[in-house]
């Protein structure tokens, strides 16, 4: 699987989060990332490994051009 990401990308964790979901927004891509729930909007941040580890899926952002 292709684990490929950058901002803005959805991405799908392998747990459900408290408020039921397991979708999120990258927000910050470096050495430690930052993820925002699409449901509630708590931001985390964690380690690229321990975010690697949990990742299960990428849904990659796709900016229309007019």
């Amino acid at each position: 699987m292709n684990k490929d990401f950058k901002l803005n990308d959805e991405v799908i964790m392998r747990k459900n989060h408290a408020c039921g979901t397991n979708k999120w927004i990258i927000t910050r891509d470096g050495v430690d990332i930052k993820i925002k729930c699409c449901h509630c909007n708590r931001e985390i941040m964690m380690d690229r490994l321990e975010f690697m580890r949990k990742l299960k899926k990428v849904n990659k952002f796709e900016k229309k051009e007019d």
